[in-house]
């Protein structure tokens, strides 16, 4: 969707809202002053001071009240992105705006599912998930993880979890899927769960954190008859610039160590996380109590881990 935003000071707001007032829409967007909807074009205001304005007449109706900054102001893209292109980054401003953002757990383990997450971040929640130590949980160890997953329920971030179960996942590698596009449908799948949480407001943006370039991503969804939706930003370690990343990112990291204790516990044995040579001696363990089709269910058994395990097997 093209949009223009601007930047004003909040006395103008309310003028605006005035200006506005026989078009206000009755239930505005958290951290927002006011929403209206006119002349084609959708108007929100945030207690920041910076004014969003989507749809065909975007620019008109800015115009009414000032020039945007140029960095500031996105369109949707027409051409196609160079096949070199590392990245689709988003204005630094996002950073501190009402933004979504995701990212995934479990790839690189043999044992469990993959989980991806997607949080939402009003502006003024930034500071408090700071405080609370938000950060990228790859820095964490996982009970830090768990503690600080339930402080972020508590102040009722909006977000959404999706976890790839082995059986699925096993079956999606057998078809000719690489990781890569079953990262992409997952991520995918993720934001359109939060859109519907937080339907009718909508993001400013959605920042992932880049695991393929962007035409490669594009070219997964359009293999599953998908469309990338708008406002979306691509980067590498993502998780250091956007709090709502870092938040995905311990969202993701503790439903995957959920599904591990399930795991473990239907195993019958503890199932280590990565893909180390510990891992390949449970697996072993694994196939000789529960006989070797059992690793559809707990494990990602393309990894070189399965070829491993039978060596361990007397």
């Amino acid at each position: 969707m093209s949009q223009t935003v601007l930047k004003l000071p909040t006395s103008q707001l309310y003028k605006m809202q005035s200006y506005y007032k026989a078009s206000l829409k009755g239930n505005p967007p958290p951290g927002a002053v006011f929403a209206a909807k006119v002349n084609g074009c959708s108007v929100t205001a945030y207690k920041s001071g910076k004014v969003l304005f989507q749809g065909p007449n975007h620019e008109q109706e800015a115009s009414k009240w000032g020039t945007s900054n140029p960095s500031e102001s996105k369109k949707k893209k027409t051409n196609k992105p160079s096949p070199t292109e590392s990245t689709h980054a988003p204005p630094s401003s996002l950073y501190t705006s009402s933004h979504a953002g995701s990212d995934e757990a479990g790839t690189g383990d043999y044992f469990g599912p993959i989980t991806v997450a997607c949080a939402y971040v009003r502006e003024d929640q930034i500071a408090g998930l700071k405080a609370a130590g938000v950060r990228d949980s790859k820095s964490l160890k996982d009970p830090q993880i768990e503690q600080i997953a339930r402080k972020i329920v508590q102040m009722e971030i909006p977000y959404s979890l999706v976890t790839l179960h082995n059986e699925k996942y096993n079956q999606w590698q057998k078809k000719g899927w690489s990781q890569g596009k079953m990262k992409t449908m997952l991520h995918h799948h993720a934001y359109n769960k939060l859109l519907q949480k937080m339907s009718p407001n909508q993001p400013e943006g959605w920042v992932i954190d880049q695991f393929a370039e962007r035409s490669i991503y594009e070219k997964h969804l359009r293999s599953e008859k998908a469309t990338l939706q708008d406002n979306v930003y691509f980067l590498k370690k993502a998780e250091s610039y956007s709090i709502a990343v870092a938040a995905a990112s311990i969202i993701a990291r503790t439903g995957f160590v959920r599904q591990m204790d399930k795991l473990s516990e239907n195993a019958g044995i503890y199932l280590p996380k990565g893909a180390s040579q510990k891992v390949d001696q449970a697996a072993a363990k694994l196939i000789e109590t529960k006989g070797s089709d059992c690793l559809e269910q707990f494990a990602k058994v393309h990894f070189a881990n399965t070829e491993k395990a039978y060596k361990w097997i007397k």
